[in-house]
């Protein structure tokens, strides 16, 4: 079995959302707002399809082992997780979008990671803002990129992820603490999508990017990653 490969973050309180002067930032994204953050875990990388066949052998028996795993709805991604940490004896889940924007930032508050607009150097993304296509097209193997501040790799751009909060079209009444938010909505149905993936511009690459998606749909651009808190 793959054990997950997991990286214990320290606690931390950042401003999540909309950063300033940001011109592709919306309503999604507002209010900017405090949030403390405890230790968590997270995955070095996204689940990859070699990983996601230990859970479903005939998984998509034409992709490559070393790609994040896509077309997986949140329930089966929720599955996994049970899945998983019931072999390796530990409570393993979906990260709250919260704990995923601050494992994205990585301590920085600027528009993007890097302090300037990704190039493809640094991440997997198609098109260029003025249209242009400039990305490999595909998603690319899991860790192909440079890591972050925290040592996690592929957070923006390859392909995006599910988180475990309910969607909801703003952060009026979101918790400060860290933690999911499961408050009903008007489509509980929906449940967030983070990060942006190999098909996407650079604008959809920002850490506060935020959007939602059908939790029993998938998409070939969606994938995810585990999440635990520290025993």
């Amino acid at each position: 079995m793959l054990a997950p490969d997991l990286v214990t973050l320290p606690a931390g309180e950042y401003l999540m959302g909309e950063t300033p002067g940001d011109k592709f930032a919306n309503d999604t994204e507002r209010p900017r707002h405090w949030v403390r953050v405890p230790s968590f875990q997270l995955g070095r990388f996204p689940v990859t399809v070699a990983a996601y066949r230990e859970f479903r052998p005939d998984w998509s028996p034409a992709a490559a082992d070393e790609i994040p795993v896509t077309g997986v709805s949140w329930r089966e991604a929720v599955a996994y997780c049970e899945w998983l940490g019931a072999r390796c004896g530990l409570a393993l889940r979906l990260p709250s979008e919260a704990e995923w924007e601050y494992a994205a930032r990585a301590g920085t508050d600027t528009l993007y990671p890097w302090n300037e607009e990704p190039t493809t150097a640094v991440a997997n993304y198609l098109y260029a803002e003025n249209g242009a296509r400039i990305g490999p097209g595909h998603p690319t193997p899991a860790g192909a990129y440079p890591p972050n501040g925290f040592g996690l790799m592929d957070l923006l751009g390859n392909v995006a992820e599910w988180a475990s909060d309910i969607w909801h079209p703003d952060y009026h009444g979101a918790p400060a603490d860290g933690s999911a938010r499961e408050t009903p909505a008007r489509s509980p149905q929906l449940r967030v999508i983070r990060g942006g993936a190999w098909d996407y511009l650079p604008r959809l690459l920002r850490p506060s990017w935020r959007d939602g998606h059908d939790e029993s749909r998938f998409r070939d651009n969606l994938g995810f990653r585990i999440a635990a808190s520290p025993a």
